[in-house]
């Protein structure tokens, strides 16, 4: 959807409750991940910072999309490819469970990466 909301609350709203169940484990991993990240909307979609971006994602009319930037695509490479992806992007299908423990496992790392910035 092309629409901009005021937080993620409201952009989980907007899809039908199969999405929205996919869409809040995405969250919930995220956020176990990265406790201490902060949940904003940035690009539309909902984003996590610590220390900079962290990682982003979005529902599309096929698949999830995670956006853990280059660097995150790059380090799971291998775990990432039965899945498409570009080159700090990865599509999750819809008719497939999420990958959340990978999910988990890239949140981490990205985390990493950002508190190392210093």
């Amino acid at each position: 959807m092309n629409i901009s909301h005021p937080d993620v609350d409201a952009y989980l709203a907007q899809f039908p409750e199969p999405v929205q169940a996919r869409l809040a484990a995405m969250r919930r991993t995220i956020r176990k991940a990265a406790p201490k990240a902060e949940e904003c909307i940035s690009y539309r979609m909902p984003a996590y910072r610590l220390q900079g971006m962290l990682v982003y994602f979005a529902a599309f009319k096929n698949h999830v999309g995670f956006y853990p930037t280059a660097s995150g695509i790059r380090a799971f490479k291998k775990a990432l490819a039965g899945y498409k992806q570009a080159t700090g992007s990865v599509q999750f299908p819809l008719d497939r469970p999420l990958p959340l423990g990978l999910v988990g496992r890239i949140v981490r790392h990205r985390v990493r990466e950002n508190l190392a910035k210093d």
